[in-house]
């Protein structure tokens, strides 16, 4: 199955990309995902330690929500500012 990942901020600088389609296997979890992730390499690994995510625009709590063909995911790193 395909997902569309899209990267902000800091995931964006590591991982080099504005996003991508990952393909994972059928019924991958979000957990899956950031495994998957996290081979592109440690300076997009470590940022991922500090990330949240977005499946299709609703926020991920439960990191075994199980993922849908091309359902869009958001890597979100903590943001500052105010």
């Amino acid at each position: 199955m395909n997902v569309n990942v899209r990267y902000f901020a800091a995931a964006r600088a590591a991982a080099e990309i504005d996003g991508e389609t990952v393909t994972l296997a059928p019924d991958a979890t979000v957990a899956d995902l950031v495994a998957a992730l996290r081979t592109r390499g440690d300076k997009l690994s470590t940022v991922l330690d500090r990330c949240s995510f977005l499946c299709d625009e609703i926020a991920v709590r439960d990191m075994t929500k199980t993922l849908e063909t091309n359902q869009t995911v958001d890597v979100l790193p903590p943001f500052a500012g105010g």
